[in-house]
């Protein structure tokens, strides 16, 4: 099992900087890809960057070069640095987990069988 709790969402004004964190609880002897989703209100949950065990990470068009995926394994703790965000940013950010050795260089919802609860990020202009 894998528990994931996300933190570090708010609300920012356009062109500001956030970082947020999930703490995971799992095993430290498996594999993960793990990444960040976000929903907007009436639309459907997409995928926006991952990142695997050895630190390969594979991101969206729509937040390449202002978004940065990392973690820390010694605080099981994965984070999202964002920055020049936009209000179309506006969103619940939610990290996932899958017992996988690599990432796929896409965003497939159903290979995630574990999530967070979500944390809110709101942009305004």
């Amino acid at each position: 099992q894998v528990q994931l709790v996300e933190s570090g969402g708010g609300s920012v004004q356009a062109g500001g900087s956030l970082r947020l964190s999930c703490a995971a609880s799992k095993s430290s002897s498996s594999r993960y890809c793990l990444a960040w989703y976000r929903q907007a209100p009436g639309k459907e949950r997409e995928g926006i960057a991952n990142i695997d065990n050895n630190d390969n990470t594979f991101y969206a068009d729509s937040v390449k070069g202002r978004f940065t995926i990392s973690q820390d394994n010694a605080k099981n703790t994965l984070y999202l640095q964002m920055n020049s965000l936009k209000p179309e940013d506006t969103a619940m950010y939610y990290c996932a987990a899958a017992v996988l050795g690599y990432c796929l260089r896409r965003f497939d919802i159903a290979v995630f069988p574990y999530w967070g609860q979500g944390t809110q990020v709101t942009v305004s202009s």
